[in-house]
This record gives C-alpha cells, structure tokens and sequence, in this order.
C-alpha cells in the first residue's frame, strides 16, 4: 500500500496535473495514492503517515469548490503521528491580497491536531501582497502560480519532492 497519500480538489484540472507529477516525483502510485476530495472521508486519510493536502484558492481568498464540503472531515481525522505538507495553487497576478489563502484555511483546521508540518517554501520568487498561506515568512507548503509562472512549475515540484524526502 501506498504511504504517502496525496488529498486534491480540481476545478479545471491544474491542480490534479500538479499532484500528478507530485505523484510520479515520488515514486508513482506504490509510494503515493492520489485522492479527490469529492469522493474522500476522513476515513481515506487514516492510514496515511504522510499527507499532502493539494488546493487552489478561488477568487478572493476561498476554497475550491469540493474542499469547501471536505474541509469539515479534517476534524475527524486523528493527525498524532501524521506528518503533513500542503501544495497550493493561485494568481498572485490576479488577486496578490489572496494568494494561496485556501492554504492558511485548511491548516488553521488541522494546526493543533498533533501533526507535525513539513515542506515550507520560499516566499522568493512570487509578486503577491498578502497570504494566509504563508506562516513564519514562508508558504505552508508548494506553492505554484500556473497562470503567471507556469514555465517555474517543473522545477519547483522537482525541488519541493527532493527537499518533502528528505524531511519526511
């Protein structure tokens, strides 16, 4: 079974090709399972230890659609012992006031849960105002800009899976 288990919502599918290669970075589907969050449950994450929670932030500062209903099963999740990352999709272009804000959301459901956080990222790089995403001066987890900066894509998902190895 796969250890890694990797939870996305996707409206027009930037986000689910991003996990995809996330996914295949980490060793394809034996190490990492892919989960949309329409069809998941708390029950989904139970034997994950390691799991990647994967949204964009929609218009000003929300969640995607399906994470909007799943976000609430993330409180009857036992995170002890979990070790958790977030990969997070927005326009800094279009909305800098709230760029990947649909992060800073799910992890304020989750912070005090007794998971442990990994994968924080470089603020460096992106044109953005304002982020609940981002915490201590760096994103909670990936960050990736599709609509201006789709061309860093790449090479930011093969950084960010060397540097989630290594702390995981």
């Amino acid at each position: 079974m796969a250890t890694i288990g990797i939870f996305y919502g996707s409206t027009e599918g930037n986000t689910e090709r991003v996990v995809t290669a996330i996914q295949q970075k980490l060793g394809g589907e034996a190490t990492a399972a892919l989960h949309n969050v329409n069809s998941a449950t708390a029950d989904d994450i139970a034997p994950y230890a390691n799991v990647i929670l994967a949204c964009p932030t929609w218009e000003i500062g929300q969640l995607q659609e399906d994470w909007e209903s799943f976000v609430d099963e993330l409180g009857d999740v036992d995170w002890n012992g979990k070790k958790v990352t977030y990969v997070g999709l927005g326009d800094a272009d279009g909305y800098p006031d709230t760029f990947l804000d649909a992060l800073g959301i799910i992890h304020d459901r989750i912070k005090y849960k007794g998971a442990a956080f990994v994968g924080a990222w470089p603020t460096e790089g992106y044109n953005f105002e304002a982020s609940k995403g981002v915490v201590n001066g760096k994103f909670l987890g990936l960050a990736i800009d599709e609509d201006n900066q789709k061309d860093q894509t790449a090479a930011r998902i093969d950084k960010w899976v060397t540097q989630l190895k290594a702390e995981w």
